[in-house]
């Protein structure tokens, strides 16, 4: 059998994890567990108390934007494959197929299914949702294959939702589908797997450009984390402000002019937002954030924060210019200049942010994000294993 499926499949059930991917995972967990107890008091919560476990569970880890990142698929990897290895009693083998099939399987779709406009961690994210489950439930590559393909229904989602509650109620979709999938399989569900390739084409997507299962990774690529809880695009931008240090007084600010790759605007739809949630994907939002608060947070990120009169005079400042059209969130540099009153302007100059796999986070950086989320519950949160992390999220009343 040479279908995508079987062949993704194949690979996720003989997968074996090394140490170092086995660190990785309990990264992503607690990263993980720290943006979902985060968000525990969310504004959107009730709607997510109408979703399962894992659909509530994903919706959280991704409500905030804070959650990691897979570069080469754009896709939000443990937002979907930590809450279904966990509703489905898997571990950190089981998020680990699911990571790698959802990462081998968005870099298939690749850049341009993204700028098409499609959510890839709904698109790459159902089906890898059915691999988590599959392999926690121990299915063989047979039935593995047909969860994949009796998932690729729900292998949905558009960018159209960023900035709205539907954004992170299609990851919560996305888990819930692929353990659907993956329980129908395990009951004698069939399905062509072939349907997988077929889907691949209709969206966009390249069938020979999904990496190869023995390439040595199992995250080809690995993952980004995040340090301001707001969309990857902004990362960046927001750094590059950072690394002034100090920041130009706010109040003194009469221009600011950004020069980005094209590739880095993409999620960016909202360039005069008026709600915290629109605020995650505004680049000039997040610049006034940062010019306002220094390094943003959670409240930086709310209706209220949003909509002060200090934040809309400066993003009305906000001028962008693309450079260049760009291949992906982190391609080329980004500039920005600042213009004061009474002195000389600032510029900031970045390319890659810190959290990036190429420029991975400190402890530091990880156990300042861990305290920031959890609060008093960091220490408990840094001690939290695959065994325990359900009751974790039980015992804080998610």
């Amino acid at each position: 059998m040479s279908t995508a499926a079987y062949t993704l499949a194949a690979w996720a059930t003989a997968f074996e994890p090394a140490q170092d991917d086995l660190a990785l995972a309990e990264r992503a967990l607690r990263d993980t567990l720290a943006v979902l107890y985060a968000s525990r008091r969310h504004p959107l919560r009730y709607l997510f108390e109408q979703l399962p476990d894992v659909g509530r569970w994903a919706a959280h880890a991704h409500v905030l934007d804070f959650d990691d990142l897979h570069l080469p698929s754009t896709t939000h990897i443990s937002a979907v494959c930590v809450p279904v290895a966990l509703a489905s009693g898997g571990d950190a083998r089981a998020y680990l197929a699911g990571a790698g099939v959802m990462a081998r399987l968005g870099t298939a779709l690749g850049w341009g299914h993204y700028t098409a406009g499609w959510h890839a961690t709904c698109t790459a994210g159902a089906p890898a949702a059915a691999v988590t489950a599959a392999v926690a439930g121990e299915l063989d590559a047979v039935p593995t294959a047909a969860a994949i393909a009796l998932a690729v229904p729900a292998a949905g989602g558009v960018q159209r939702a960023f900035g709205t509650s539907a954004k992170a109620l299609q990851v919560g979709f996305a888990a819930d589908a692929g353990m659907r999938a993956a329980r129908l399989a395990a009951e004698g569900a069939t399905a062509d797997p072939g349907a997988l390739d077929d889907w691949i084409g209709l969206v966009g997507g390249d069938r020979s450009a999904l990496p190869a299962s023995d390439d040595g990774e199992t995250i080809p690529g690995g993952l980004a984390i995040k340090l301001y809880p707001c969309c990857y695009a902004l990362q960046r931008p927001i750094a590059a402000l950072l690394d002034l240090n100090p920041l130009p007084p706010a109040d003194q600010v009469t221009a600011i002019r950004v020069a980005t790759p094209e590739s880095g605007l993409k999620p960016l739809i909202h360039a005069r937002p008026r709600t915290g949630l629109e605020g995650k994907f505004s680049l000039e939002y997040a610049i006034a954030a940062t010019l306002l608060d220094g390094r943003p947070n959670q409240v930086s990120f709310t209706d209220a924060a949003v909509q002060r009169p200090a934040a809309q005079r400066l993003v009305d400042l906000v001028e962008v210019t693309p450079t260049a059209q760009g291949n992906g969130l982190l391609d080329g540099k980004v500039e920005i200049e600042i213009s004061l009153h009474d002195r000389e302007p600032a510029i900031a100059r970045i390319d890659l942010p810190p959290g990036a796999p190429q420029r991975p986070p400190s402890d530091r950086e990880l156990r300042r994000k861990l305290e920031a989320c959890a609060g008093p519950a960091a220490a408990e949160l840094a001690e939290v294993t695959w065994a325990t992390a359900r009751s974790f999220l039980e015992e804080h009343g998610l």
